[in-house]
């Protein structure tokens, strides 16, 4: 085998081994997402990119303030993406509501330092979430549908957690 073919096909091998190992991260560990709508402002922009970590809850549990990627519900079809992002607000087992503008678990008011200061929460609930479900909504409470439209998800339809926004440069960081 001559030399360029040898050189040739170590190249070929080294694309191959790359493109395997991308394609093996995007589906077990990390995969972009890309924020559609303006439903988790001001935190996440429409456009933002972010890092979601598959891992995260095949070795943990959701918890509140976690930012989650998860499948569109079903009552939500024909819908303009396949997967959502919001924020866990409760986990299974615990009772969620509203009442006067505020947000609260289980009798007691959350103080959510993540929303902008003109957010007013509409009054709901009280709804408890079943074992196994996550309740989730948007930072935007005035332009989010969530969990006070299609009910809480099933921790199984949670694709991962976002971690970090990596475009536009200018707001890179973590969440």
């Amino acid at each position: 085998m001559s030399r360029r073919t040898r050189s040739l096909l170590s190249w070929a091998w080294v694309l191959l081994a790359a493109v395997t190992l991308a394609l093996l991260m995007r589906t077990f560990l990390i995969a972009a997402f890309y924020i559609p709508s303006e439903s988790m402002e001001p935190v996440l922009e429409v456009g933002d990119r972010l890092l979601v970590s598959k891992l995260s809850y095949r070795i943990g549990d959701p918890e509140p303030g976690d930012v989650v990627v998860f499948r569109t519900p079903p009552s939500m079809q024909p819908a303009q993406t396949a997967e959502l992002i919001k924020r866990v607000v409760a986990v299974g087992g615990q009772q969620v509501e509203a009442a006067n503008g505020r947000l609260i678990i289980d009798g007691t008011p959350v103080d959510e330092e993540y929303l902008s200061t003109e957010v007013y929460t509409r009054d709901f609930g009280p709804v408890l979430v079943p074992a196994g479900h996550v309740f989730v909504m948007g930072d935007n409470r005035r332009s989010s549908q969530d969990s006070r439209v299609f009910g809480a998800i099933p921790e199984s339809e949670i694709v991962g957690r976002a971690f970090a926004r990596f475009w536009p440069p200018t707001r890179l960081g973590g969440l």
